[in-house]
C-alpha cells in the first residue's frame, strides 16, 4: 500500500480486513504471504567467479598479449626449440596477466559485499497480534496486515503505519534512512503534503529505523523489497559504478594502441615480402614465418605490459599516504579520480558538523538592579565527552560555573529531569549515548558545569578515569536527590517533570518547550545572588525574545528549565502541579559544525571545487549551519542558491539545469534523491565526490564517481563507498583531492615515461627492419626492458613530491588526454632518438667496432643472402650475441636518462636535480645491477640471448645513451617559454585520444 501515509487509519485497517483487536488470522496470514512474499530482502546472485575472472581479461590489449604469447609459442616450435625453451617467454606474459586479474577479482568481490550487510538493518522479531493474541515472532514471518507493537529499543521490522500510541508520545530515529540530525515525532494523522518525502510521512514507521520514546502499535504495509529499505536496495542494484577518468584514458590508449600495433605489423610484414624468398630463410614460407615473428616482436615492444603493475603501484602508495591523512581507500582507481573531483556534495550530519547535539548557549537572569538583565553564557565542547567550559558575554572562562545560582539549578535539573545514559567505550575509546540527544545534551552540560564548594573545580575532575568521568556530576546529582514521582513528556503539554526528595525537601524539576514552561511559571531565579522574584510581563518579553533569536535566526532547539518547592511529604504529582514555578534559564542547542570544516571549504574554492550540502534537516537549519561554517558568508543570502528536494524537483528543465550550476544547499532529501543529483551532475561532465554515512546514503555513494563514507557510519555505506574518512572529517577529503591530484601528476609522469620508451622500441624493431638488417632485440630483451628497467623507474617517479600549490589550480577536465599536442611531439621525439640510438649500437658493433667484423655497410644490409654468396667473414657473425646485447644495453641506459627527465615536466635538471627523488635514484642503481647481473651471470645470459661488453663496448653505449638528457632538456626549455613554442598539429592530437565522457 503505497499511500498509507495519506489514509486514515480506519481506511488502511479496511485496505488489509484486520481488526486492530485480534489482528490476522492463520488463513488471512497464509494468503498475504503468498501475494507480498517474505518479510526478508532477496540475497541476490553474486558473479560466479569464473565469470570474474574472464572479465579481467576483456580488455584489448590483453587480448593482443595472449595472441602475442601462443603464437611466439608455436613459432618457437615451429623453428625446432624445445618446449621448455619456447614457452619461456609466453609464460612471463601470461604471468603478469594473471596477477592483474587476481587484483581485478579482488576489487570487484568487495563491492559485493554492500548489498550483503545491507540485511543487518533488518529487526530479527517482532511482537505480533495475530488471532486476538500477543506473540514474539521472527520478523521474516511478518506480512500486511500485521499488527505490530513497538516501544523504547525496538528496531522497527517492516515499513508500518501507525495505528495507536500507547504512550504520550513516540519517537523515533530515522537518521539511517533520511539524515536527519535529531529523532522524529510520529503521530496518527495522515499526512496532506504533496510530493511527500519520507519526512512528510509522520505516520509511518519505516523498516530498519529505531523507537527512542514512547510505546505504539502499527499495522504492516510493506515488507522485503516493498519498504524503505528495499527501496534503498533497488537502487543500489541499478546503479553502475562509474569507470575512472584514468581507466577511461587507459582503455581509450588501449584501444587506440590496438590500431596502431595492427598498422604497423601488417606494414612490417607486407613491406619484406619481397625478402620471403631469401635463401636464409630456407623457402618462402619460412620466410613470410620469420618477418610474422619480427610483426609479433614488434606487438610485445609496442604493448606496455608493465604498465597496468605500475599504476597499480604507484595508487597503492597513494593510498598509504592518504591512511596517514585518515582516509581509508577501498578501491585503488579512486585515489586518481579525486585529482579532478570538480563537485563534492556533502552530507551535513556527522561530516560538516559532529553528530553529536551539545548545548551551545544559555541564557537566563542576571539581576534586577537597575531594571532587569539577562545573562547570556557560551558553552563549548562538541563531542559526548563531558569536555568544555562555560564563558560569559565578554568570553571570559568561567573558573567555577557551579557558584552561580542559575547555572547551579541548571546543573541539578539537567541531571534529575533526565531518562539518558553516557558511557564510555574502552574498546572504541570513545563516548557514546543511550536515549534522547536533546536529554544527552543536558547530561554533558551538567559535566561541564560541575560541582558546587570545591575550589579545584573543574580541575579536579580531570584526575577521574575516562569511565568514572562520564556521568560522575550526574551521579552525584542523583546520589543527593532521590527520585520520588515523574510526569512522561507528552505531545500537548511539551514538557516532562520529576519529584525528587533531599533532605526532608520536596523540589519539583521540570524541563520542555520554552512556551509551555514559560506559560506556567511566575517567579524567575537571578543568578547573581540566588533570589527568586516574580516573573513580570517585561522579564517574560525579554526572555520571549532570546528564545526567538536562538530558534529563529541561530536555529537553536530550546529547552527552558524550572523548578517548584512542593509540600513536604509528597509523593505524586500530577498535572496541576505544573503550575506556579519558578524559571531557572533557557538553553539553546543544536549539532554543532566542525570547527575545521570552514577553512577546509575555502580551500576547495580556492581548488575550483564546488561543496553542495546535501542534508535530511529542513531548509532553515541547513541554512543557518552554512552560516556558522562561515565559508559560505561571500554568498549574503542563500536565495537561489538552496532548495529543497522538492522545489528543485518542481524545477523546468532549463531552470534546474541553471540550478545545478549555482546550487550550494539541497535540503529535505530522501535517498532517491540523492542519487538524482548525482546523476544530474554527472550530466553536466561534473566529476562528483559524495559523503556520507547512512543506509541512505548508499545508492548516491555507489552512483558517484567517488563515494567517500564515515568511520562511524553504517557498515552498508562504507561497502558502497570508494572510500572510508576514519575521523569523519571532511577536512580530511579536501586533504585526500590534494593527495590525489599530486599521484595524478606522479601517473602521468610515469605513464609518458614508459610510452616514450615503448616508442623506442618499437621505433628500432621497425627501422631494423626497415633497413633490412639482423633483429636488434628478440621478444625476451623487449620483455625484459618493459617490466623490469622500465617497471622499477616508473614505480619511483610516483615519490615524485607533490607541488606547492596543487590546490591553487583548476581541477583538470575528465577528457584531458595524458599525452597531447606539444607533449606528443616532446614524447615522438624521445622515443625517435631512443630507438635509433639502439639500431645506431647495433649498427656500430659491425661496421665500426675495432674488435668486430668491420663489415661494410651493404653486407650488413644483405646479411640474410650471406649463404649464397662468396665472402671473407663467416656468415656465423649474424648469430653473434654482443651487437644485440651493446643494443639492449643503450635501450637500458637511455631509459634510464630518460627517467630522470621525467622528475618533471617541464623544469630542468638544474631546478629539480636527481637527488630530489632518492627512490628514483635508488631504482636506477637497482636496475643497473639487474642488468649486469644478467649480462655476467651464466644462466641468465643464455636465457636472455646476451654476452658480457667490454670497456670499450660500455663506453660507446653511455655516449649514445647521454643525449637524450641534452634533448629533452632543450624540449623542456620551449615548453617553459611559450612565447617561442612551435605549435604541432596531428591529425591525432593526443596520444590518450579523446572522446566523449559519457554515453548518454
Amino acid at each position: 500500500m503505497e499511500d498509507a501515509y495519506a489514509r486514515s487509519v480506519s481506511e488502511v485497517l479496511e485496505f488489509f480486513a484486520v481488526d486492530p483487536t485480534k489482528g490476522l488470522t492463520d488463513l488471512q496470514v497464509t494468503q498475504h504471504a503468498h501475494s507480498y512474499g517474505k518479510n526478508v530482502l532477496p540475497q541476490e546472485k553474486s558473479t560466479p567467479f569464473w565469470k570474474l575472472v574472464l572479465k579481467q581479461f576483456n580488455d584489448l590489449l590483453v587480448k593482443i598479449l595472449i595472441a602475442a604469447a601462443f603464437i611466439s609459442f608455436f613459432l618457437a616450435l615451429a623453428n625446432g626449440e624445445t618446449v621448455i625453451s619456447a614457452f619461456i617467454e609466453p609464460s612471463v606474459i601470461l604471468m603478469i596477466l594473471a596477477a592483474n586479474a587476481a587484483v581485478g577479482v579482488i576489487t570487484e568481490t568487495n563491492a559485493e559485499k554492500a548489498l550483503e550487510e545491507l540485511r543487518a538493518y533488518q529487526a530479527d522479531v517482532a511482537t505480533v497480534l495475530r488471532n486476538g493474541c500477543f506473540s514474539i515472532l521472527p520478523a521474516a514471518d511478518l506480512v500486511p496486515g500485521d499488527i505490530v507493537e513497538v516501544s523504547v529499543g525496538c528496531k522497527i521490522p517492516a515499513d508500518m503505519r501507525m495505528i495507536e500510541i500507547l504512550s504520550d508520545h513516540l519517537r523515533v530515529d530515522q537518521a539511517i534512512l533520511t539524515g536527519e540530525s535529531c529523532s522524529v515525532e510520529k503521530e496518527l494523522d495522515a499526512t496532506t503534503a504533496t510530493n511527500a518525502v519520507y519526512q512528510d510521512k509522520t505516520s509511518i514507521l519505516f523498516s530498519g529505523t529505531t523507537v527512542v520514546a514512547g510505546r505504539a502499535r502499527a499495522v504492516v504495509i510493506g515488507v522485503g523489497s516493498n519498504t524503505a529499505m528495499g527501496s534503498i536496495r533497488d537502487s543500489m542494484l541499478m546503479t553502475e559504478d562509474e569507470v575512472t577518468p584514468l581507466k577511461k584514458k587507459l582503455d581509450e590508449f588501449g584501444t587506440f594502441l590496438a590500431k596502431i600495433i595492427a598498422g604497423i605489423c601488417v606494414l612490417v610484414w607486407v613491406v619484406n615480402i619481397g625478402h620471403f624468398s631469401d635463401p636464409a630463410h630456407g623457402g618462402f614460407l619460412r620466410g613470410a614465418i620469420h618477418y610474422f615473428k619480427i610483426a609479433v616482436a614488434l606487438a610485445v615492444a609496442a604493448i606496455p605490459e608493465g604498465l597496468p603493475a605500475v599504476v597499480t603501484t604507484c595508487l597503492a602508495l597513494g593510498t598509504k599516504r592518504m591512511a596517514r591523512l585518515n582516509a581509508i581507500v577501498r578501491s585503488l582507481p579512486s585515489v586518481e579520480t579525486l585529482g579532478c573531483t570538480t563537485v563534492i556534495c556533502s552530507d551535513k550530519t556527522g561530516t560538516l558538523t559532529t553528530n553529536m547535539m551539545s548545548v551551545s548557549k544559555i541564557c537566563v537572569l542576571q539581576s534586577l538592579n537597575n531594571g532587569p538583565m539577562n545573562s547570556e553564557y557560551v558553552v563549548s565542547g562538541t563531542t559526548y565527552a563531558p569536555e568544555g567550559f562555560i564563558f560569559d558575554s565578554l568570553g571570559a572562562q568561567l573558573d567555577i560555573p557551579a557558584q552561580y545560582p542559575c547555572l547551579l539549578h541548571i546543573a541539578m535539573c539537567s541531571a534529575l529531569c533526565n531518562e539518558s545514559v553516557i558511557q564510555y567505550n574502552p574498546d572504541k575509546r570513545i563516548y557514546e549515548k543511550i536515549g534522547e540527544s536533546t536529554e544527552v545534551a543536558l547530561r554533558l552540560l551538567a559535566e561541564k558545569i560541575g560541582l558546587p564548594g570545591f575550589d579545584t573545580m573543574p580541575s579536579a575532575l580531570n584526575m577521574l578515569s575516562k569511565h568514572e568521568r562520564a556521568s560522575y556530576c550526574n551521579r552525584y546529582w542523583e546520589s543527593q536527590f532521590k527520585k520520588v514521582s515523574l510526569l512522561e513528556f507528552s505531545r500537548d503539554r511539551k514538557m516532562m517533570s520529576v519529584l525528587c526528595n533531599r533532605k526532608q525537601m520536596e523540589i519539583m524539576f521540570s524541563k520542555g518547550a520554552p512556551e509551555s514552561i514559560l506559560s506556567r511559571c511566575t517567579n524567575i531565579l537571578c543568578n547573581d545572588d540566588g533570589s527568586t522574584v516574580p516573573l513580570s510581563a517585561h522579564i517574560r518579553a525579554q526572555l520571549e525574545a532570546k528564545y526567538n533569536s536562538f530558534a529563529g535566526k541561530e536555529t537553536l532547539r530550546c529547552l527552558a528549565l524550572a523548578l517548584k518547592r512542593m509540600p513536604m511529604g509528597q509523593q505524586s504529582l500530577s498535572f496541576d502541579d505544573e503550575n506556579d514555578l519558578t524559571f531557572i534559564g533557557l538553553v539553546g542547542m543544536l549539532d554543532p559544525p566542525r570547527d575545521e570544516v570552514r577553512n577546509a571549504i575555502l580551500s576547495c574554492m580556492n581548488a575550483g571545487i564546488r561543496v553542495i550540502v546535501v542534508t535530511g534537516d529542513n531548509k532553515t537549519t541547513a541554512e543557518s549551519l552554512c552560516q556558522k561554517i562561515g565559508a559560505f558568508d561571500h554568498l549574503g543570502d542563500f536565495t537561489g542558491f538552496s532548495y529543497t528536494a522538492s522545489e528543485f524537483e518542481e524545477l523546468p528543465a532549463l531552470q534546474k539545469s541553471v540550478a545545478l550550476q549555482r546550487m550550494t544547499i539541497l535540503s529535505r532529501v530522501e535517498p532517491s534523491h540523492k542519487r538524482m543529483l548525482v546523476e544530474a551532475l554527472q550530466n553536466q561532465n561534473e566529476v562528483v565526490a559524495m559523503t556520507g554515512d547512512g543506509v541512505n546514503d548508499a545508492p548516491a555513494l555507489k552512483k558517484a564517481n567517488i563515494g567517500i563514507a564515515m568511520g562511524c557510519g553504517t557498515a552498508v555505506a562504507k561497502s558502497a563507498s570508494d572510500m572510508v574518512l576514519a575521523d569523519d572529517n571532511f577536512a580530511t577529503v579536501v586533504a585526500a583531492v590534494a593527495e590525489g591530484r599530486a599521484i595524478y601528476n606522479n601517473t602521468k609522469q610515469f605513464i609518458r615515461y614508459m610510452i616514450s620508451s615503448n616508442i623506442g622500441e618499437v621505433v628500432c624493431i621497425f627501422v631494423a627492419a626497415m633497413l633490412g638488417i639482423p633483429d636488434t632485440l628478440v621478444p625476451v630483451q623487449l620483455l625484459w626492458v618493459n617490466l623490469v628497467t622500465d617497471g622499477l623507474p616508473a614505480t619511483a617517479i610516483g615519490f615524485n613530491k607533490q607541488d606547492s600549490d596543487v590546490m591553487k589550480s583548476k581541477p583538470r577536465k575528465v577528457n584531458e588526454a595524458v599525452v597531447s599536442g606539444w607533449l606528443f611531439f616532446r614524447y615522438l621525439v624521445i622515443g625517435a632518438y631512443v630507438g635509433l640510438a639502439t639500431v645506431a649500437g647495433f649498427i656500430w658493433w659491425f661496421v665500426y667496432y675495432n674488435n668486430g667484423p668491420k663489415l661494410p655497410y651493404t653486407e650488413l644490409m644483405h646479411f640474410d643472402s650471406c649463404s649464397t654468396r662468396e665472402t671473407n667473414y663467416a656468415c656465423s657473425i649474424f648469430s653473434d650475441r654482443h651487437p644485440s646485447t651493446v643494443s639492449m644495453t643503450v635501450l637500458v641506459v637511455v631509459e634510464m636518462f630518460n627517467a630522470l627527465n621525467n622528475l618533471s615536466e617541464n623544469q630542468s635538471l638544474l631546478v629539480i636535480p636527481p637527488w630530489s627523488n632518492l627512490w628514483l635514484v635508488a631504482s636506477i642503481i637497482f636496475t643497473m645491477i639487474l642488468h649486469i647481473l644478467i649480462l655476467y651471470v651464466q644462466p641468465l645470459s643464455a636465457l636472455f640471448s646476451v654476452t658480457p661488453l667490454s670497456l670499450a663496448e660500455w663506453t660507446v653505449v653511455l655516449y649514445l645513451s647521454f643525449p637524450v638528457i641534452l634533448i629533452d632538456e632543450i624540449l623542456k626549455f620551449f615548453s617553459r617559454h611559450s612565447g617561442i613554442r612551435f605549435s604541432f598539429r596531428f591529425r591525432r592530437a593526443d596520444l590518450l585520444p579523446k572522446r566523449e565522457i559519457r554515453d548518454k
